[in-house]
């Protein structure tokens, strides 16, 4: 590609921060218009827990989602290795658990993930295991769980790192950052005369009045330090009200959370929802009664009516990606390759073989 080729990115959300640093390494003279300031405070990228889990979320997902994850997990190391900051990232699988009287309903998930093993049996094969395998994934739970399954390979990266390393990056590669900026695709007409090549709307919930098919769902995090508390992996906790996740980063950083609620709503998060969520962590290790609240954070994820990620064409030069719902570290990379190969040739094989949606308008 020319290193003429002017691309302009609505949005520095995770979507457009690596979309734009991808151009510019593409040859790409880039310039990002954002609503808010470089601290992505309105960004649902940054109240997440990063996981990257393809299986384990096919029991709430399509195919589709869980196709795109898994080209991820090999995609966001290369990805990281072209930051200059570091990037917690960590492939050890998952480990999910259960009270013994959720024994029902961990058999119901369990028969979900084996469903869609049948399915794609390219994923790594989950394993049962007895009280005493859990307690050898990890031995700081010491035996509160008699059942559990491991998903091999699955992962996790630090959300906040990342979007900080992005943005160095971009910085350090001379784009064109305007904070505090909102924009629309109708302040452009790409490929005319004075205007740029390519433009790339990437602003979540912020393109609403041109795509309306577009809601948020309301999703909650508590941060916690706890350094009585040692995992080795992203833990699920299963329940029937209120499952959850716990995300291990560095420095005895955990990240909690399951709410998902559909709503636009981003108030502090409700008195219940925190209670509910702190003690099924501790219910999971007694250490986390010693943690300390870094953080109880809430943000809206923008999500398609069918809870899938597209692509819609605007015209010839100009794209809108979103809808990445509570998958967007899952399937960021995915997404991002897939559009570059739009800008590329005008179709995307990936596209095709993910099941992602191509919308033309």
């Amino acid at each position: 590609m020319s290193s003429t080729v002017k691309s302009v990115v609505l949005g520095a959300g995770l979507m457009g921060r690596l979309l734009a640093h991808s151009l510019v390494r593409l040859g790409h003279k880039v310039e990002i218009f954002e609503a808010q300031g470089a601290d992505a405070q309105g960004a649902a990228a940054r109240v997440a827990a990063a996981m990257l889990a393809p299986l384990a979320e096919s029991a709430i997902t399509e195919l589709p989602v869980v196709r795109m994850g898994q080209h991820a997990l090999g995609r966001w190391p290369e990805l990281i290795a072209q930051l200059s900051e570091p990037v917690f990232f960590q492939r050890n699988g998952t480990l999910i658990v259960w009270h013994r009287q959720d024994s029902a309903e961990a058999q119901r998930f369990e028969r979900l993930l084996q469903r869609t093993q049948q399915q794609l049996p390219d994923l790594p094969a989950l394993h049962s295991l007895d009280a005493a395998q859990v307690q050898a994934q990890e031995p700081s739970l010491e035996n509160r769980f008699a059942h559990g399954l491991y998903l091999p390979e699955e992962g996790q990266l630090d959300n906040r790192q990342l979007l900080n390393a992005l943005l160095q990056s971009l910085q350090t590669q001379g784009v064109t950052l305007h904070w505090n900026t909102p924009r629309s695709v109708e302040d452009f007409s790409a490929g005319q005369t004075g205007q740029p090549d390519w433009v790339f709307d990437c602003r979540g919930l912020g393109a609403r009045e041109q795509w309306q098919k577009l809601r948020g769902v309301r999703g909650e995090v508590v941060r916690l330090y706890a350094p009585d508390v040692t995992l080795l992996r992203p833990l699920r906790l299963i329940h029937p009200r209120y499952p959850l996740y716990i995300a291990p980063k560095e420095n005895h950083v955990f990240v909690i959370g399951a709410t998902e609620i559909e709503s636009e709503d981003i108030s502090p998060a409700t008195v219940r929802s925190t209670l509910e969520l702190l003690s099924a962590a501790y219910t999971v290790h007694s250490g986390f009664a010693e943690a300390r609240i870094l953080e109880i954070a809430t943000q809206a994820r923008p999500t398609l009516r069918n809870n899938l990620p597209a692509i819609r064409r605007l015209g010839e030069r100009t794209l809108q990606i979103n809808g990445l719902y509570r998958h967007g570290f899952l399937i960021a990379p995915a997404m991002l390759d897939a559009t570059l190969e739009l800008v590329e040739s005008g179709h995307s094989d990936l596209a095709t073989r993910f099941g992602l949606t191509i919308e033309h308008v």
